[in-house]
Order: structure tokens, then C-alpha cells, then sequence
């Protein structure tokens, strides 16, 4: 099972990512500034850009498979003091009660779709939530940089946690063995191991699946700009829209 072990350690080893940062350029990139919209984060995992956008104004879903990674989520968003709904679900089934007008699913949510029906059925499921005219927006690992890393080996240690980490490519699929050792409150190590597998998509092939689900004006951006992905680019953003003339009623 992906993400049950690795939620209690996610953050610490996520600690120089800049979540502030990645809010705002999701709700520039979206059309959303200076707005406060109704937001679902799909594979919201430990919560950490949906608190941002609810400290940003936004009313916020985080949805995500987890139960693991949901408890942390909830724990964090009462320490922040932010009302922060969480549902356990499929992103490919998404369901809400209402329609909303951005669903995002960041931090390579889309890359753990491992074939191209399982993204379009998540873009369409996110299309039967989406307001007409909303907003869909992601990223990706990029397929160069998943195949680059067939064979690498990373690892790290710190004062109470460590990790092995070997990577093996399956054709499109990069497959992640992972060894985390946790430090207990005894001072013994808790050994658990994890299996992941993320598909590297092209960008073409994904602005394509999203015409298919009823998208318009598809974009693709690089890391964090305004501007195409460039040739070895390491992460690849995405953002479409509903077509207006579409209902905006979720499906029941």
C-alpha cells in the first residue's frame, strides 16, 4: 500500500518544498487571483497546498486515497485553524456535493495514473465537478525526467529518519522501492517498506486526453513559469477549462 507507513515521515522529508509559492501559481495560472473560490485538491496527500489555499481565502476539499495520509492532513489543518473538509476517495471517481470551480491535483497526482484511460477518467470525473467554465490544473514529472532516473539509487539520513530509495523503469512505468527506518520514541528504529509506480506521460499526449474529456484552451507550462515547457524540462504544468456551454451539475 502506497502512502500508510510514509504519511507519518512525508513532511519532515518534504521540508524545503515551497507550498506558498506553488498556491499562488496555481491560482494565477488558473485565473483565480484575487477570487475566492470553492477549490477540490484531488490526492491532496498530507494536506500541505490545500492549508495554503484555505489561508489564501479559498473554500477547500482535499480528497485522497490515504486514510494515512488523510489523519495527518486533519491533525495539521486544526493546528493551522483552517476548516478543511476530507474526503477518502478515488481522484478517477471524484464525487463532490456540489460543483466547484478549480479542481488541482498537485505534487505528481497525475503521474500515479498509470495508464492513459485512468487520466482521462479523473479528467472527466473532474469535469462532472467542475462549474462551466472552471479550471483544471496539475502537474507532472515529465517522462525525461522518470526515464532518467531508471537505475538511480538515493538515500539519506537524518537524526530520526532514514531512506533507501532504488528506481526501475518497466517500460512506461517508473517503479520506486522504498526503505524508510523511523526513529520510535525508545530510541529502536521501525523498519517499513514501500512500493510506488508513477507512468511518465508526454506532454502532447496529455493536452490530447484533455480535448477528448471535453477541455478547452489546454496549456502546458514549465516548472513554476509562464512559458512552455522547455527540452528537459523536469516538471511540467497543466491547466484547462470546462467548456461553459457544459452543465455544472456533479454527477449524483
Amino acid at each position: 500500500m502506497m502512502y500508510e507507513g510514509f504519511a507519518a515521515v512525508y513532511d519532515r522529508l518534504m521540508d524545503d518544498f515551497d507550498y506558498p509559492a506553488w498556491a499562488r501559481y496555481y491560482l494565477g495560472i488558473a485565473g483565480l487571483s484575487g477570487r475566492r473560490p470553492r477549490l477540490c485538491d484531488c490526492a491532496c496527500g498530507t494536506a500541505s497546498l490545500a492549508i495554503e489555499w484555505a489561508r489564501l481565502g479559498c473554500d477547500v476539499v482535499g480528497v485522497d486515497q490515504s486514510e494515512s495520509m488523510l489523519a495527518v492532513a486533519a491533525d495539521k489543518a486544526r493546528r493551522a485553524g483552517v476548516a478543511l473538509p476530507l474526503v477518502r476517495q478515488d481522484m478517477r471517481a471524484l464525487q463532490l456535493h456540489r460543483p466547484v470551480d478549480a479542481v488541482f491535483a498537485g505534487c505528481d497526482g497525475v503521474n500515479y495514473l498509470t495508464s492513459p484511460e485512468a487520466v482521462r477518467r479523473f479528467f472527466r470525473a473532474a469535469a462532472r465537478n467542475l462549474k462551466p467554465g472552471g479550471a483544471l490544473a496539475f502537474d507532472i514529472s515529465t517522462r525525461d525526467k522518470l526515464e532518467r532516473m531508471d537505475g538511480q539509487f538515493f538515500g539519506e539520513e537524518r537524526d530520526d529518519v532514514a531512506y533507501l530509495w532504488q528506481n526501475r523503469l518497466d517500460g512506461r512505468l517508473l517503479r520506486m522501492d522504498l526503505t524508510f527506518f523511523v526513529r520510535q520514541p525508545g530510541g529502536l528504529y521501525q523498519r517499513f517498506v514501500e512500493r510506488h509506480a508513477q507512468r511518465g506521460h508526454d506532454v502532447d499526449e496529455v493536452l490530447g486526453w484533455l480535448r477528448e474529456c471535453g477541455f478547452r484552451d489546454g496549456r502546458a507550462y514549465g516548472d513554476q513559469t509562464a512559458a512552455p515547457p522547455a527540452a528537459g524540462e523536469r516538471r511540467a504544468h497543466f491547466v484547462a477549462w470546462k467548456d461553459e456551454r457544459s452543465g455544472g451539475q456533479a454527477e449524483a
